[in-house]
């Protein structure tokens, strides 16, 4: 199993590993606190907060502390007109400015030994009736993700969805109408990242939407966290919804996927220690893949299920996962 996690938590409790800090850790400082971490085996990465200077360098700095560039995320905060929309702003030179970012960070990606660009285009959305021109908008983000997937064929571009925040609507906002849009786009390297909690709050199973993403695309990022639905709360693998969690892995793992286990949680959100937090995670998500282990070799499990049984179902999940 690859597990990764995300770099920004462990900024988490400054005070604790660095004493003397003023402001806040560098990458490298973070990145040095991650490879703490037992049983991590990769980092994901924000560009340009993270990789846009030197990031060949970074790369080879990560895995000089035996660890591994999973991927870049990006983040369109970086021109204040990105508030309104950055593949789907009005203004055409802004639309051309977010692109042409995402493509400079996919080069950054491979620039690091990655090939994985995860996009959450939480900037493309719309907050009131009468905003804007919906086939318009649709348009200009179709457009802008097929252009960068045009940029480099041999980089994944994945579509990490959410239903709101920043924007009270975004154009990405469930498993469905991503599958939509890159049903349209037709780019041979791109597909889905599907975050736990985002999942939850778009009163999604997390299991069907993997389902559905293996049948339609293809799954190219799991972010596992946990929250209560009601928005994205960031917390530990487990920690509210134990059995869709252990569904989702089963799910993910007979459809076969092979990328990394990627825990988008929180730990500066509360000041909680990083590196626990990040071992407990780990810890849990390979207990409960001993538990998918157990289910699948149990028949009873997969009769209830073809009877659709979920009496029966809830019995042998109850048994194996409580004893």
């Amino acid at each position: 199993m690859k597990f990764a996690t995300r770099l920004n938590s462990f900024a988490s409790r400054p005070q604790a590993e660095w004493p003397d800090l003023v402001g806040k850790p560098s990458v490298m400082q973070m990145v040095a606190r991650a490879a703490k971490v037992e049983g991590l085996t990769d980092l994901d990465l924000n560009y340009p907060d993270h990789g846009a200077e030197s990031p060949a360098d970074l790369g080879r700095r990560i895995n000089d502390l035996g660890l591994v560039v999973n991927g870049f995320a990006m983040r369109y905060y970086t021109n204040p007109a990105f508030k309104i929309g950055a593949f789907t702003n009005p203004d055409p030179a802004v639309r051309r400015e977010a692109i042409d970012l995402t493509k400079k960070g996919i080069d950054a990606t491979r620039e690091t030994g990655a090939r994985l660009m995860t996009l959450w285009l939480g900037q493309d959305g719309f907050d009131y009736a009468f905003q804007a021109d919906y086939a318009t908008l649709w348009q200009h983000e179709i457009d802008g993700i097929r252009e960068v997937c045009a940029h480099d064929p041999d980089c994944m571009i994945s579509i990490e969805y959410k239903p709101n925040e920043p924007r009270s609507y975004s154009l990405m906002p469930d498993c469905a109408t991503t599958l939509l849009a890159i049903h349209e786009v037709s780019a041979a390297n791109l597909g889905v990242t599907l975050d736990f909690a985002h999942v939850l709050y778009a009163d999604e199973q997390p299991a069907y939407a993997a389902a559905l993403i293996a049948r339609y695309s293809r799954l190219l990022g799991v972010h596992l966290n946990d929250g209560y639905s009601k928005r994205d709360d960031g917390l530990m693998v487990g920690a509210v919804h134990g059995q869709q969690t252990v569904e989702l892995l089963r799910q993910i793992r007979r459809d076969g996927y092979d990328g990394a286990i990627y825990f988008d949680t929180f730990p500066d959100m509360t000041g909680l220690d990083p590196v626990h937090e990040c071992e407990v995670n780990i810890q849990t998500v390979k207990r409960m893949l001993s538990v998918v282990d157990r289910l699948e070799q149990d028949n009873r499990l997969s009769g209830a299920i073809d009877r659709q049984d979920a009496v029966s179902a809830q019995a042998v999940v109850q048994e194996l996962m409580l004893g």
